[in-house]
């Protein structure tokens, strides 16, 4: 399924790709601002949605410009409805640099925040959402909620990267991502379970699909990097024996690929 894309243009030899359902997202928002004030809303809704997007770029482009001083590899950074994900060659297993990597991406979106903010504040109270200043009011609250909400420890989210990296200055790198996945787990269960009650809460009037869709991607992702380490693990164990049989030396370790949010 991550296989239906369209290559965009590369960024310091990074890909650029974009999931084929993104164009679904894109005349969803366009259909609503149609609906809420005809052309005028059509061309700002899409548009907002559009740079929205690229400050999704510039987020995982902040993660991949980290990662890539770190002298590791990043295939690609691939856009899908529910946000972007950068493909590294590996995920460093030293906490410091893991940390570094993973708060990268929630600081450009701070930083574009604080940057807008100096515009919003000097705008009145009310603003029309289809218009310019209604777009830099939105990227402005959509790069803040993107940057607490990666946040949240709910692995393989930054915050659950981050507090893989904390575990692993005290725990083996197995064990604590074992406990990231298990807390991030809890909390994409609460999140999915809140995004499909919301009218029952009486906290919102529709559910929120979308978002529900993150938490239930959140969950099986996680899952899935928690038995590929482990399956790396058992593998690295035996051949670590074998060669001590064999040369009296252990083989160099190496993380495997994975993807990370």
């Amino acid at each position: 399924m991550l296989g239906w894309s369209i290559n965009l243009f590369r960024v310091r030899g990074i890909q650029l790709a974009l999931h084929g359902s993104f164009f679904l997202l894109l005349a969803y928002a366009g259909w609503e601002g149609w609906h809420d004030a005809r052309w005028a809303g059509l061309i700002w809704g899409s548009l907002t949605l559009v740079v929205f997007f690229g400050c999704v770029v510039l987020h995982e482009l902040g993660h991949s410009f980290v990662t890539l001083h770190y002298g590791i590899g990043v295939r690609r950074i691939l856009l899908m409805p529910i946000g972007g994900m950068a493909e590294f060659d590996q995920i460093p297993r030293e906490p410091r640099r893991e940390l570094l990597i993973t708060i990268a991406g929630p600081a450009v979106n701070f930083v574009i925040a604080g940057a807008l903010w100096l515009v919003v504040r000097t705008f009145p109270d009310t603003v029309f959402p289809y218009s310019p200043r209604g777009l830099v009011a939105q990227v402005f609250m959509g790069n803040l909620v993107m940057g607490c909400f990666n946040l949240l420890p709910a692995f393989p989210m930054d915050g659950g990267r981050i507090l893989r990296a904390l575990l692993a200055l005290r725990l083996p790198y197995l064990r604590a991502t074992f406990w990231a996945v298990h807390a991030g787990r809890a909390v994409a269960v609460c999140g999915l379970v809140i995004a499909l009650l919301l009218p029952e809460l009486h906290w919102y009037p529709q559910r929120l699909w979308l978002l529900a869709a993150l938490f239930a991607f959140i969950i099986v992702v996680g899952e899935m990097e928690y038995r590929m380490t482990k399956r790396r693990e058992i593998e690295d164990a035996h051949w670590r024996e074998v060669m001590l049989r064999l040369h009296g030396a252990p083989p160099p370790v190496e993380p495997p690929p994975v993807l990370t949010r």
